[in-house]
Parts: structure tokens; sequence; C-alpha cells
């Protein structure tokens, strides 16, 4: 604690006061832009702080990596377009409240989601640092692979009425996700010659596709059957029964988040989507979900800024990147000869202690910023669709341009928004393709090392006891609806007593 006090000390100080809020306005602004994440951010300003003192510029670095996550939800609420992957479950439930007039509401719940997400994660950094890091260097391949079977079972079985749909669209995702040279081998797959496509197909370029051009593309072609209405913004704040409904999916997020960025399985994705799996099973309202329950944002906003906390663990103290934007401040640290591990808590206490109070500074900067700023995010609503959209492909093409500085992925984000818009017009989730693209890559490599451990023997996928229990969990998904069919069915009640239950 007085390590810490000493942190808020050194933070706290004018300089650094103004660096943090700098970090907080850049990595929100660039958060809103479709495409351009806080790794981005984070990287794009990485030369910006070569004359700058370390502790400056890592309290700046913390402001942009939580302003980034948070101005991603913005985006996924009112143009069903995450700023980065992390955002994506937001807008399951955020866009249907914001085209309901609900916008300022999925953006209040979002901003304290993130403010209380954040917090509880921080207190865990400081608590919890060394007993998660002892035991997130336990955990192996096998485990990990384990860990995103299942969620891609999840994704396809929990969402939308049809798993077959769901089962197509990962498919689709894992085949975008294989594009590229094969890792160990240096194989090229699905390339088809091309050296533009070497490398793979960048996340970034597929969610800003799948999302904001093939949302676009899908306006463009209803355009003319039906006439304009500017959406509602309604009313600023978070009514009593929306606060009823969000305070306890705030305080579960951080208890799926924090773990989960702690270990390297794919950074926020999973515990985002497992957030929101979890609210929909737990909710009273379940017939909102897909609607837009404002359960659905709480959650998950909560989950993301708690493992953006979790991410930050691993990072300082094993000196090992879970995320895109960890490995960015990894290079960040090394630029300044300082190497994060076991060792970073004593050699440089100074810088690590002013970090993690800044964090608690930044987040608190976020939810004055925001909060007042809800109603006048929501008023983008209110433009017309031809200029919204229009606004939205060139800021989605800016984002897909800026990830390689290369025409062939502007033209590769239209091959795959056309592929979008098919997916709409046939009623595939967009969601099951996006964890497949980012998870596919990463599942395939933990596969591999299971059973090169093993020998090639498929019983080194689960010769580890959480591994066993991760896999009873996804036959447990998998077959409950045949086991359902042979359960005892509930008696129908009459209107009048369901009327008595709601009451």
């Amino acid at each position: 604690m007085e390590q810490l006090l000493d942190g808020f000390a050194t933070a706290l100080t004018p300089t650094h006061l103004l660096m943090a809020a700098i970090g907080v306005l850049l990595g929100t602004a660039i958060g809103v832009l479709p495409g351009i994440g806080p790794a981005m951010a984070v990287a794009l300003l990485l030369p910006v702080t070569y004359g700058m003192e370390p502790t400056g510029a890592f309290i700046m670095f913390a402001g942009i990596y939580y302003g980034g996550m948070f101005g991603g939800s913005t985006t996924s609420i009112l143009l069903n377009t995450p700023g980065e992957s992390a955002a994506v479950v937001t807008a399951f439930e955020g866009n249907p409240m914001a085209r309901k007039g609900r916008g300022a509401q999925a953006l209040a719940a979002a901003a304290i989601g993130h403010f209380t997400g954040g917090i509880i994660g921080t207190l865990l950094i400081v608590l919890l640092a060394p007993f998660v890091a002892k035991h997130a260097v336990d955990i192996g391949a096998p485990d990990l692979f384990a860990i995103m079977v299942l969620a891609f079972i999840a994704v396809t079985s929990v969402l939308g009425a049809s798993r077959i749909r769901g089962v197509a669209s990962l498919l689709i995702g894992l085949t975008l996700g294989l594009v590229g040279l094969d890792e160990m081998t240096g194989q090229q797959r699905l390339t088809f010659g091309s050296l533009h496509l070497a490398d793979g197909i960048d996340v970034v370029v597929v969610a800003v596709a799948l999302f904001a051009v093939g949302e676009a593309l899908w306006v463009a072609a209803h355009l003319r059957r039906k006439a304009f209405e500017p959406i509602p913004v309604g009313r600023p704040w978070l009514s009593k029964a929306d606060l009823k409904r969000t305070w306890k999916p705030w305080l579960r997020g951080p208890v799926i988040g924090f773990p989960f960025g702690a270990i390297p399985a794919g950074g926020a994705e999973i515990p985002t989507f497992l957030s929101y799996v979890t609210e929909k099973r737990l909710s009273k309202h379940k017939d909102e979900f897909g609607k837009g329950a404002i359960e659905g944002v709480a959650g998950p906003e909560s989950t993301a800024s708690a493992s953006a906390a979790g991410t930050l663990v691993t990072m300082l103290t094993l000196g090992l990147p879970t995320t895109a934007v960890a490995a960015v401040m990894l290079a960040a640290f090394q630029q300044y000869g300082i190497q994060p591990g076991p060792l970073l808590f004593q050699r440089e206490a100074n810088l690590v202690w002013a970090l993690i109070a800044s964090l608690f500074i930044g987040l608190t900067l976020l939810l004055v910023l925001n909060l007042p700023l809800a109603p006048l995010w929501a008023k983008l609503l209110r433009i017309p669709r031809p200029y919204l959209y229009a606004g939205i492909l060139f800021f989605a093409s800016v984002g897909a341009y800026a990830v390689n500085a290369d025409i062939f992925d502007l033209l590769l984000m239209l091959v795959i928004g056309v592929l979008g818009f098919a997916m709409r017009r046939y009623g595939l989730p967009v969601l099951p393709a996006i964890i497949g693209v980012i998870l596919g890559p990463a599942a395939e490599q933990q596969m591999r090392r299971a059973l090169q451990l093993s020998d090639g023997s498929l019983t080194g996928l689960v010769n580890t006891p959480m591994a066993v229990i991760v896999y009873v969990v996804i036959l447990l998904i998998v077959f409950f609806p045949l086991l359902r069919r042979f359960l005892p069915k509930p008696p129908a009640t009459t209107a009048p007593e369901r009327e008595k239950i709601d009451a």
C-alpha cells in the first residue's frame, strides 16, 4: 500500500496528470474510429514518446489503452461497427438499444461498466499479481486449445436460432484465418500465389469489412424500400430499472474477465462472449436478448475492462504479452532498456506503481468525460443514413489502410465486405466468423504444440485436469438440447399466473 500511495504521488503531479488526460482523450477518439483500436493507437504514438521520460510515456500509454477499449464500444453501440475486436460482443445488444432510441442509456451502461471492471481489475493487479502470474505459467497448450474449442462451440450453440448457420459462419472465419504462411512449416496456404496474402489477413481488416462494409451495403440495398426516420436519442441517464438490471452484470464482469486477461487465451474476445452468454442465461428478460437487453452491454463492457487489467499482470510480472497492445507496450519497455519480468517490481518499483496508480486516474477521467458525452455521441444516429454510412465507409477504409499502408487491404476489405453482405442476406451470424478469424490460428498452433509434446498421440489434448473439465463443459453444451427433450416439462401457466410471477 505504501508503494501504491507513492505511485499516486507520482501520477498526480501536474505533468503526469496531463499525460493521463491526453492518453484518455486520444484513446477514446481513436477508438471511436472503426478499425483503429488501442494497439494501433499505441503503435502510432510510440515514436512520439522517444524524447519523453519513461514514467510519463507509460502513464500516457495506459490512458490510451483503456480509452481505446471504451471508444471501440461507442461505435459498436451506435453504428454496429466495433472499433476493435474486444468490442464486438457489445454490438449485439448495444446497437438494438440505439435503434430503439436508448443509445444514451447503452453508452452510460458501457461507461459505468468499463469503470467498474477496470477499477476492480486494477485492484486485483495490486492484490493478486504474484498469485495469478504463478498459476498462469502452469497453463499449457492442451488447456489453451480446450478453452478455444469451448469458445467455438459456445459461439455456435448459444447465439442464433440455427446451429448449422452458426457452424457455417465459424467455418468461414476459420478459413479466412488459414490464409498465409504456415507458422511451423512455412508452406503457403490459400494465398493463390499472392505475396500480399503471405502474411495472412489482418483481423482488423476482416472485422471492419464484415461489420462496417457489410452493414453499409445492407443498408444501401434497403435504402429505397424504407424512408429515413431519425432515431430518437432518448434520456441521457439510467433509470432505477436500468440500474437494477445492470449492477450485477457490472460486478460479475471482472470475475470472468480478469483471469482470462491474465492467461494467453486470446485477450478480451473469449471472456466478453462468455459474459454475454452468462448474462443471457441468468437474465429474467431473456426475450429481450437480440432486441436490446441492457445486461448484454453492461456485462461484456465490465468484462473487457477487467480483462485489460489482467493482461497487464502477465505483461508486467512475466514479460509475456497476451494481446497485441501488450506486445506493443512490451516493445515500448524495451525501447527504454527496461525488461518486464519477476524483477521489474524490484528494479523499477517507482515506474510500475506510478503506472498502476495512473490506471485508477485514467478510469476516473474516462467516466467523468464519457458520461456527460453519452447524449452527444448518441446524436450521431440523427445523421441521415446515406451521409452516416458514407462516413463509416471512409473511416473504415482509413482504418483498413492504416494496418499495413497497402492498397491491397482496401480491395480485400471490399471483397470480405461483400461476403458480410451475403451473410446478412442468408441469415448467417457475423460473430462466429470473427471469432474464427481471431482464435483459429491460435487454436491451431496450441493444438499442434500439444500433439508435438505427445508425439502425435490424441491423448496429448486431454492429459491435464483443466482440459478434461473444459471438454466436459463442451459435451454438456453440445448434448444439453438433446437431454432437455427427455426432461419433464414444467406445467403451463395461465396469463393471470404469469402476471403474478412477473410481479
